[in-house]
């Protein structure tokens, strides 16, 4: 069985008060939890973060990665530098990264590939717009952009890493994916996979992201290929968080 993994993206929030207070509440209520827990802080926080978390179970990971190993890139982070500082997963492709940032799916596939050789769990965002959708192109987008992913890394490169689907129209709008939209992509994800190899499809997990809360959790994860969450504002939220990572544990282990 795939262990629930819950993901926390603070995307740029918090300051190292309120990541302190942040922190001390999840480590006192996440002791207990089954899902996996992960907290994705900006990249300014993540020494503080990491230092904190070093004696607890719940991981750390960066919101975004430069696909060079060093050089002449201002204002980048290598991979190897998240991985000196402790990190153990680095979210890639996020729908704001693709359409605030101009990233492509092939630079994407780069950041994937190098983020897997440094020894970082790369998370893949994929996911469609509102207009997409409605054009009911929504399965082809995702498509292509995991394909771009498995052309250039090949289909083992999924054995290490995580898929979260995050509708577009759904992150930060309160609007939510029905549990049975969410499922019909995620199975369209795992069986694009299973093309290629069908262990390593029946392993990797895939998150749903797109205002996941408290309220919305138990239904979405009950899910069979919703294998646990990326989770924005909620994140940012102590007992609400930790409400979510518990839900996960209990729908994936009954």
């Amino acid at each position: 069985m795939r262990r629930a993994l819950v993901a926390g993206n603070w995307k740029m929030n918090g300051s190292s008060e309120s990541i302190r207070t942040l922190l001390s509440g999840l480590v006192s209520g996440c002791q207990a939890t089954v899902a996996e827990v992960l907290v994705c802080p900006p990249s300014v926080y993540l020494a503080q973060v990491t230092q904190t978390l070093q004696e607890s179970p719940i991981a750390v990971g960066a919101q975004n990665v430069s696909e060079h190993s060093a050089g002449a890139y201002t204002g980048e982070v290598a991979p190897g530098m998240l991985i000196d500082l402790g990190c153990q997963y680095v979210i890639l492709g996020h729908s704001e990264r693709r359409a605030l940032y101009g990233e492509t799916d092939q630079q994407v596939a780069a950041k994937f590939s190098a983020a897997l050789e440094a020894g970082l769990k790369p998370i893949l965002c994929v996911g469609e717009t509102l207009e997409q959708r409605e054009q009911g192109v929504t399965l082809q987008v995702i498509g292509t952009q995991l394909q771009a992913v498995i052309d250039h890394c090949g289909i083992a490169a999924f054995a290490d890493a995580v898929i979260a689907y995050e509708p577009v129209w759904a992150i930060g709008t309160g609007k939510t994916a029905t549990a049975e939209q969410a499922q019909e992509v995620h199975l369209a994800i795992r069986q694009q996979l299973s093309q290629a190899d069908k262990s390593i499809a029946e392993g990797c997990r895939i998150l749903y992201g797109g205002s996941v809360n408290a309220a919305n959790a138990a239904e979405l994860f009950a899910k069979p290929d919703v294998d646990g969450g990326l989770v924005g504002g909620a994140s940012l939220k102590a007992d609400e968080f930790i409400t979510i990572c518990q839900v996960a544990g209990e729908e994936k282990t009954v």
